[in-house]
C-alpha cells in the first residue's frame, strides 16, 4: 500500500476506488482516441441506464453525466464491501481538435458509452478576386 493510501481514511472504506471520487460525484474511466475521421470517446459506465445519462458539447469540452442507481436487494441486511459507484457522475474531456458539433453522435451498448465526434472537413473554397 502506498504511504498516500495509508494516509487516506477512506482508503479502507473505499478501496481503491477513493482515487476516482471527487466531492460527491465519481468520474468513470474515459478513453479518447483521434483517427483520420475524428475522435471517439469511450466511457465505461456499466449499470446506467440511457435515460439517467446525458452527454453535451460546450465548445472544445464533451461533458458527460448522469446517476447511477442502487441496485442493493432489499432484503440485504448487511454490506460486506462496496465498490461499484452509485450516485451521480460527471466527467468532462477537453477535445483537441476541431469537430463537427453537429455531426455528434452517442451510442450505449455492453456498458460502454461510445461518443463519435466527427473532424471538421477542412473544404476548400476558391476565393473570387475583384476588380
Amino acid at each position: 500500500m502506498s504511504k498516500a493510501r495509508r494516509n487516506d481514511p477512506f482508503a479502507e472504506i473505499y478501496g481503491e476506488f477513493s482515487e476516482r471520487l471527487h466531492g460527491d460525484r465519481w468520474q468513470p474511466d474515459v478513453d479518447v482516441l483521434e483517427t483520420e475521421q475524428g475522435v471517439t470517446v469511450r466511457a465505461e459506465i456499466a449499470g446506467i441506464r440511457s435515460e439517467d445519462l446525458h452527454v453535451t458539447v460546450d465548445g472544445q469540452v464533451l461533458r458527460i453525466s448522469g446517476v447511477r442507481r442502487t441496485s442493493e436487494p432489499p432484503d440485504a441486511v448487511r454490506l460486506h464491501q462496496m465498490e461499484i459507484a452509485t450516485g451521480p457522475f460527471e466527467r468532462r474531456v477537453r477535445i483537441p481538435v476541431a469537430f463537427d458539433r453537429d455531426g455528434v453522435t452517442a451510442h450505449l451498448a455492453e456498458g460502454f458509452l461510445t461518443i463519435s465526434l466527427p473532424k471538421r472537413s477542412a473544404s476548400r473554397r476558391t476565393v473570387k478576386i475583384e476588380r
